[in-house]
């Protein structure tokens, strides 16, 4: 019995499931950035306030696999990294080095996000689409501070759990508004990605859409002080074999 059901399940795969690639690319801008590592007695100095950033460039790829048809999962390979420069008006602590006021400093912020997601549809409708499952991932992220004398540097490495949410809204044949996004708010820190878009399906394969995406989070505990908030100006291209 349950060798015949297994076989059930990889038919019912193998006659319905699609590969899609999806690209994302546009404009960061950065919103605040606040910084204090040690948490507990380093300095708290801002990214975007007491040092600026520039708008930069992104890019993000992911590979989905739909099966079966309402379930999906999907790799997400999402890169960040600014650069922020500029003068502080007081001395700084930062990792066990102390950077004298109104020197100037170079830091670079790197969140680069590596994620596995599982997602089921609840409704799934001709017109309305909706979507929950769960997100494994995994985080490569540092902040340095430099002069230019010598350099400090926080690393962190780690796991997050998150809650994952699509739905879509095909208002017209070819028009569909998209809320979907990861986030999870808990007492060690929060963390949310979450986008908002508009797509337009140009065949049965091919997809493009435009909209805004956020991206927010951070930590407060006796290592590190840390919260920030990006907004993107996004285009998407997706393709589905």
């Amino acid at each position: 019995m349950k060798k015949l059901l297994v076989l059930f399940l990889l038919l019912s795969v193998g006659l319905w499931a699609e590969l899609e690639i999806d690209l994302e690319s546009g404009a960061l801008f950065s919103g605040y950035n606040d910084v204090g590592i040690p948490g507990d007695v380093g300095t708290k100095f801002s990214l975007t306030e007491d040092l600026s950033t520039e708008v930069e460039p992104f890019l993000r790829a992911r590979v989905n696999y739909h099966f079966n048809p309402r379930h999906h999962v999907s790799l997400l390979y999402a890169p960040l990294q600014v650069e922020a420069t500029g003068k502080i008006e007081e001395d700084v602590l930062y990792q066990g080095e102390t950077f004298a006021a109104n020197t100037e400093l170079t830091s670079i912020y790197k969140f680069n996000s590596y994620r596995l997601t599982y997602r089921y549809d609840f409704v799934r409708k001709a017109q309305l689409t909706f979507g929950m499952g769960f997100t494994a991932k995994i985080r490569d992220a540092y902040i340095t501070l430099e002069d230019a004398d010598k350099k400090a540097e926080k690393t962190n490495v780690g796991f997050v759990p998150i809650i994952n949410f699509r739905l879509d809204w095909r208002f017209r044949p070819q028009l569909a508004l998209i809320f979907e996004g990861d986030a999870l708010a808990a007492p060690q820190g929060r963390a949310e990605d979450v986008a908002l878009g508009l797509q337009y399906q140009i065949n049965q394969n091919l997809a493009v859409r435009g909209g805004y995406r956020l991206l927010e989070g951070g930590a407060d505990n006796d290592e590190v002080y840390t919260f920030s908030l990006f907004h993107y100006a996004s285009l998407g291209l997706s393709y589905r074999f």
